[in-house]
């Protein structure tokens, strides 16, 4: 037990959070996660899932799992760069270099970790980073771990983003260019062509996060793709645990890029490498989407449906380009009662609020899948309906 000041510190500081609405409330699923899951006790229509091609509980990903686990066994005994470093392994780099169409690529233990180990060995003292303003939380953390300058430009400003590179160029060792691809709360895209433009006047590297591009851009290989700058941008970033519906972290781009953050990176080289069961997951999972544009293309004619229809209900959707669709409602309490009442009509949701977006702009984030029926996407559109008459909200 600790002291009891420390105690009352920290409940006093959690209680303000919950004063503010500011705490998450955990939501057990009780079995698979899907465009239908068990949540609670009760199924439901799963809207709050990065799950967007339906491979989380695909049989041939479990089966490939299974049977690292009968060849391997469970645990991988050490660290990659010391004794845990599998045949698997090197097979699921050469997998990640080949969907993403690099020389190379290289798997990390989560996406957090890509960030926070990689953009730190990459700049530093005596170098400049000019940041996206709605970058996530684990770019944040890898720019202030790096020691080097930053700069945040305004959010898809090409125009900022030009001005500010101007006012950098020639103070600086290296100037690093990072941003989001697919933004998470907004669902918009990233003017990669422009920015990489804008990199390659400069003189600057591009560092480009694709966790919510990958399964959903580019025919399912991601954003580098989708605008055809796969042999252009620096560094590519990218996760398993969304539309690839594994686990873990990855990195694409030139062989020498690879070699070296494999060798500096901190969050890779001490880290305890993945239990071969998700190496083969992983694995499977990149083959699949490879080989299925389809998933892809049933993805898309879902989401456009949903968006296209609550749309014409009048929500507001903002500047949704992708299957990320948010609700913007721009109330705290209102947006918790809309998801409470969804909830109750068999609509998994969840309230987005300060600090996750600004105040005033408090939100559902819808995220459709591919292997919603049009039923399931029908009963959540009239559950939105009827729900945003009874707040008033459309």
């Amino acid at each position: 037990m600790g002291s009891l000041r420390v105690r009352e510190y920290f409940k006093k500081k959690y209680l303000e959070m919950v004063e503010r609405g500011e705490t998450w409330e955990l939501l057990r699923l009780m079995g698979p996660t899907g465009p239908r899951a068990i949540v609670e006790g009760k199924e439901m229509i799963v809207l709050a899932s990065n799950n967007y091609l339906n491979l989380a509980n695909d049989p041939r990903i479990r089966k490939a799992a299974m049977e690292a686990i009968e060849k391997y066994g469970w645990g991988a005994g050490s660290d990659w760069s010391i004794a845990g470093y599998t045949d698997l392994q090197e097979e699921l780099h050469k997998k990640i270099a080949e969907f993403k169409k690099t020389e190379a690529g290289l798997a990390f233990q989560t996406g957090y970790a890509v960030n926070a180990g990689t953009i730190p060995k990459i700049v530093g003292r005596g170098d400049i980073i000019l940041s996206e303003e709605l970058n996530h939380g684990s770019i944040i953390d890898g720019v202030r771990l790096s020691r080097a300058d930053k700069i945040v430009y305004k959010h898809c400003d090409v125009g900022d983003l030009e001005d500010k590179l101007r006012k950098a160029h020639g103070k600086y060792k290296n100037i690093l260019i990072v941003t989001d691809g697919v933004f998470s709360m907004d669902g918009d895209i990233a003017p990669v062509d422009k920015i990489q433009k804008l990199a390659d006047e400069f003189g600057a590297m591009t560092y480009v996060d694709d966790a919510h591009g990958e399964g959903v851009l580019g025919e399912g290989r991601g954003i580098g793709v989708h605008f055809g700058l796969e042999k252009k941008i620096d560094f590519q970033m990218g996760t398993f645990s969304k539309a690839l519906g594994s686990f873990g972290g990855m990195l694409a781009g030139d062989k020498e890029v690879i070699d070296y953050v494999r060798n500096t990176a901190r969050t890779w080289l001490l880290s305890a490498a993945y239990p071969p069961s998700v190496t083969a997951a992983n694995i499977k999972a990149l083959e699949i989407v490879m080989s299925e544009p389809e998933r892809v293309r049933r993805l898309w004619d879902n989401r456009n449906y949903f968006k296209k229809e609550l749309d014409s209900m009048g929500f507001n959707t903002g500047k949704s380009q992708t299957p990320i669709i948010p609700v913007i409602v721009g109330d705290t309490k209102k947006v918790k009662e809309l998801a409470r009442i969804l909830f109750n009509e068999g609509i998994f949701v969840l309230p987005i609020v300060y600090p996750m977006v600004p105040r005033g702009t408090e939100r559902i984030r819808n995220q459709v899948n591919a292997d919603h029926t049009r039923e399931d996407l029908d009963k959540a559109l009239d559950a939105y309906e009827r729900a945003g008459k009874k707040l008033g909200i459309i």
